[in-house]
């Protein structure tokens, strides 16, 4: 469940490997061992026989309790500063519903997920951390026997922790374009199988900007993948390999792909292929136009759209200097997309229809066709070169992002495990315990969870909304 459209994802859209998740395959080796011993101990019929200062501490005698069935609650949460965009919650949740239980003496797996008691928190939400390990929220909490659940906290701590990062990561792109488009390009620097759930979480924080800055910005993506989990579609128009594949004439590859491609996909050159942005620009622009005028002189004006260019984007390597960019001998000011480089593209784009033989009748419309002609910068833009470019005032219209909105920041996803007997002390955590029998819980405020309850053996939410 998002906080945009309150319904949780199911396992229909994850398609999970339950199977192997059930066996542990997918969790780190200690918890299959804690596992087995909690198991054995509960047939054996052990009871706690060591000490506890902590429950000591409070008065109670652990001694009898049965460990082999304890019953604990698990919190998720986590400790990045100052913020964090919460994703992933809906599938760790069905990782839970769908794994919890145990394999009985026949090796058929016994599913309990209904003897849990679930809170979690609803995709979308923003979970603020002052640094105070004491003062975590939790988004997630699940209580029940610990070793019905105790192997899911690998896969559910790393679907968090991911989606967690690339929401929050995305999130503060998008505060630092200031509300331009910002476009999704990670793909190609992972594996494919993350692809669907990276788009959801973009998809979240894209969301999530709109809300707080009550903007208007759109999810774009680069593979339909991305948007499975929310419906989208995957964008793009060149890669340098099709202008390789046209023996390296931009112009050329360009006016195939007006010619041939569904009028709706924006014209949008990559000009860098020769490192003279500037001059592959002009050159798409001279060719473009000219069969623009054309089809618009013969009267197939819906036709001539096809040949209206939507934008270029300058893509050049951080290790290359654009000819057209004077050096300075400083290579942060002279390589890759650089503010001087945009801001010579942008003049350049203005006046080239002055250069141009046209009518006198088609000066207006000419100025306009270039004015309307949109500059999407791509190479090496995270936070902080967004944010020069826009405190610089550079005439960037999008930003794509790629490999660095998935990069590690600081730890995202956490988990505790509390004991089951009465433990309300802010030194060991947050939240409400479970006694094991008698006595009364121990409840220190927490904040948005929803409840997750079986009704009529469907997931039903209640709708506390974290905002």
């Amino acid at each position: 469940m998002s906080i945009f459209d309150g319904k949780r994802l199911t396992n229909a859209a994850f398609k999970l490997d339950l199977e192997r998740m059930r066996s542990g395959w997918y969790s780190d080796k200690y918890f299959e061992n804690i596992v087995g011993m909690l198991q054995i101990l509960s047939q054996r019929g052990y009871r706690f026989q060591g000490t506890s200062h902590r429950l000591e501490a409070h008065g109670i005698n652990p001694t009898g309790i049965d460990i082999g069935n304890i019953v604990v609650e698990m919190q998720w949460f986590t400790r990045r500063k100052p913020y964090s965009i919460i994703a992933g919650v809906d599938k760790a949740l069905a990782m839970i519903e769908g794994c919890t239980g145990y394999f009985d003496s026949n090796g058929n797996f016994v599913n309990t997920y209904r003897s849990l008691e679930v809170e979690a928190v609803q995709d979308g939400g923003k979970v603020s951390y002052d640094g105070d390990p004491m003062n975590v929220r939790p988004v997630i909490k699940v209580r029940g026997r610990y070793r019905d659940f105790a192997l899911l906290e690998t896969p559910t701590l790393g679907v968090l922790t991911r989606a967690t990062r690339i929401a929050t990561n995305v999130y503060n792109v998008l505060k630092a374009a200031r509300g331009k488009p910002v476009l999704f390009f990670p793909a190609r620097f992972d594996a494919h199988e993350v692809q669907a759930a990276d788009g959801y979480a973009y998809h979240i924080a894209v969301q999530r900007f709109n809300l707080d800055y009550h903007g208007t910005s759109s999810s774009s993506v680069s593979t339909d993948a991305q948007g499975d989990w929310w419906g989208g579609l995957g964008g793009g128009t060149v890669a340098h390999a099709a202008i390789a594949a046209f023996l390296g004439d931009t112009v050329e590859v360009m006016m195939a792909f007006a010619e041939t491609r569904p009028i709706e996909i924006p014209r949008i050159a990559l000009i860098d292929f020769d490192n003279d942005c500037i001059g592959t620009t002009l050159a798409v622009m001279d060719a473009l136009f000219a069969r623009y005028r054309e089809l618009s002189d013969t009267g197939k004006t819906h036709e001539a759209q096809r040949f209206k260019l939507y934008g270029v984007r300058p893509d050049t390597s951080g290790t290359l200097r654009d000819v057209r960019v004077p050096p300075l001998g400083d290579k942060r000011l002279d390589m890759g997309v650089t503010p001087r480089l945009v801001f010579l593209l942008r003049d350049a784009i203005d006046q080239a229809w002055e250069s141009w033989d046209i009518p006198t009748a088609w000066h207006e419309q000419a100025r306009q066709w270039c004015a309307d002609i949109k500059i999407v910068v791509t190479g090496g833009f995270d936070v902080e070169k967004i944010s020069n470019f826009e405190r610089l005032g550079v005439p960037a219209d999008i930003y794509g992002v790629g490999w660095r909105c998935s990069r590690i920041a600081t730890s995202t996803a956490l988990i505790t495990t509390l004991p089951p007997i009465l433990c309300g002390c802010r030194s060991m955590a947050h939240g409400t315990i479970w006694p094991r029998s008698g006595g009364k819980r121990a409840t220190i405020p927490t904040w948005n969870l929803c409840p997750v309850h079986r009704c009529n053996g469907r997931v039903c939410v209640r709708s506390r909304q974290l905002r």
